[in-house]
C-alpha cells in the first residue's frame, strides 16, 4: 500500500492550521485544476460547505486523468487541534485513509499529512501505482498544502473561516 508522507512547516498558529484543513471551502479553491466540487451525497447527505466534524461525510467530484469520479471520505477520527483522520467510503480506489496531524512548535505549525491509499485491479494497480499514480497524488497534496500555507499565513484564513 503506497503511503506519502509529507511535512509542511507554517508560520501560523496550529488551531488555525487545523481549521484550515478541514474547510471544505478551501479544499475547492484548492483543487480548482481538477474542478473539485462538494455534492450533496450519502445518508444523510453529506457536508458540502464549511468545516467538517467528526462523523461527517464529504462526496467529491472531480476530473482526474480525464475521467468525473467522485469520492466520499468520512472523518473517523479527530482531535482538536492536534489532528483528524479521514477515511473513504466509496469511490474509485481499494482504500484511502489520510491522517492530518498538526503539531506547534515555537511559533510555527507542523502540519504532517499521511496518506496511505490502495488501488484496485491487483497487479495492474500497483504498477499504475507504480507509474503514475503516488506521484500525481503526492502532487496534488503538495498544492494542498501550499494553498494552507498561503491561506494560514495571510489574512486570506479570515475570508474561509468567518463563514465556517
Amino acid at each position: 500500500m503506497p503511503t506519502i508522507l509529507l511535512i509542511t512547516e507554517i508560520n501560523a498558529p496550529v488551531e488555525r492550521c487545523f481549521d484550515l484543513s478541514r474547510s471544505i471551502d478551501l479544499h475547492t479553491l484548492s483543487t480548482f485544476r481538477t474542478g473539485e466540487e462538494a455534492i450533496a451525497g450519502g445518508t444523510p447527505p453529506g457536508r458540502t460547505r464549511g468545516l467538517i466534524n467528526l462523523g461527517e461525510t464529504v462526496t467529491w467530484r472531480a476530473r482526474h486523468f480525464g475521467i468525473r469520479q467522485t469520492l466520499t471520505s468520512r472523518i473517523t477520527e479527530y482531535r482538536y487541534p492536534t489532528g483528524f483522520c479521514d477515511e473513504m467510503v466509496k469511490g474509485a480506489f481499494k482504500s484511502i485513509r489520510h491522517e492530518h496531524r498538526f503539531a506547534k512548535e515555537g511559533d510555527t505549525t507542523l502540519m504532517t499529512d499521511v496518506f496511505a491509499f490502495e488501488s484496485p485491479l491487483g497487479w495492474l494497480g500497483h504498477l499504475f501505482n507504480y507509474l503514475v499514480l503516488t506521484s500525481y497524488m503526492k502532487r496534488f497534496l503538495l498544492e494542498r498544502n501550499q494553498m494552507i500555507k498561503n491561506f494560514a499565513e495571510s489574512n486570506q484564513w479570515q475570508e474561509i473561516l468567518r463563514e465556517a
